[in-house]
C-alpha cells in the first residue's frame, strides 16, 4: 500500500482542463519528483493533492484512506504538508511565529518543541533569526522558512513546490542538500521542481507532466538517462 496515491486525477480552472487523468504513488520513505515546463500542471497537481483546488473527477488516498474531499485545514491535519510555491511567508510575523503557526492544528507542546528543535538544527540560520519579522529575510532563509514551517505540521509526507525558484546556485545546493538530508531523517517527500537536472539527482522516481498528462514515469536515473528529458528539460541536444 502507497503511503500516498493519486487516481485519475482531473482538475479544470473554470474552462480550462489543467489536469487530465493524473496518476501517480508516493511510497513511504521515497522522494519523488514532478518535472515539467510551465504550465504543465506540477503546482495543479499538489493543490489539488492538498485540496486547494478541488478536482471534478479522480481521488487522493493517504494510506488508503480518501482525503480527496476533505477540507485543506484536515488534509494538514492528516499529515499531508505543503511548503508552496514562492514561499508565501507571513512577512509581518517573526521567524518563530511563523513556524508556531505551521504547529496551528497541533496540541502537544512537547511534540512541537522537538520538532522546533529539529528544525533549528537543520537551519541553524532560522535560530539566529527566530526574533526577525520574516519579510525581512534573504529569499533563501525565507525558503528555509517556508520548509521549516511545513515542518512543523509534522508531515507524513511533505509536499515541496519549487524550493529553489528564485535562489542563486549555491543557495539552491543548499536547499536541496536540505531535501536530501530531510529524507534520509525518514522524511517522504514529492517533489515539484524546474530544475529537473538537481530533482533528479536527489529524486528515487520521477513523473514527467506535460499539459496535465504524465507522459513518462520512471526511476529518477533513468529518467536522467533518457533522451526526450535530457533534452527538453535538462538542457542536453
Amino acid at each position: 500500500m502507497a503511503l500516498l496515491e493519486v487516481e485519475n486525477l482531473h482538475t479544470f480552472y473554470g474552462k480550462i482542463h489543467a489536469l487530465k487523468g493524473i496518476s501517480l504513488t508516493v511510497e513511504e520513505g521515497e522522494i519523488v519528483t514532478l518535472i515539467g515546463g510551465n504550465g504543465a500542471g506540477k503546482t495543479t497537481t499538489l493543490n489539488t493533492i492538498c485540496g486547494i483546488v478541488r478536482s471534478s473527477e479522480g481521488r487522493v488516498l493517504l494510506r488508503d484512506q480518501d482525503i480527496t474531499r476533505l477540507p485543506p485545514h484536515e488534509i494538514v491535519e492528516s499529515g499531508v504538508v505543503q511548503s508552496p510555491e514562492g514561499r508565501k511567508i507571513f512577512s509581518r510575523l517573526t521567524v518563530m511565529e511563523n513556524l508556531e503557526m505551521g504547529a496551528f492544528s497541533r496540541r502537544d507542546p512537547r511534540r512541537i518543541a522537538a520538532d522546533l528543535e529539529f528544525v533549528f538544527e537543520t537551519f541553524p540560520r532560522l535560530k539566529e533569526r527566530q526574533k526577525q519579522l520574516g519579510g525581512t529575510l534573504s529569499g533563501g532563509e525565507q525558503q528555509m522558512l517556508a520548509i521549516g514551517r511545513a515542518l512543523m505540521g509534522q508531515p507524513r509526507i511533505l509536499l515541496l513546490d519549487e524550493p529553489s525558484m528564485g535562489l542563486a546556485p549555491l543557495l539552491v545546493r543548499d536547499i536541496f542538500r536540505v531535501v536530501d538530508y530531510l529524507n534520509k531523517q525518514g522524511t517522504t517527500i514529492l517533489l515539484v521542481e524546474q530544475n529537473a537536472l538537481m530533482a533528479l539527482a536527489v529524486a528515487h522516481r520521477g513523473y514527467v507532466l506535460q499539459t496535465g498528462t504524465i507522459i513518462l514515469a520512471d526511476e529518477a536515473h533513468a529518467l536522467r538517462e533518457n533522451e526526450m528529458v535530457r533534452a527538453a528539460y535538462l538542457g542536453e541536444h
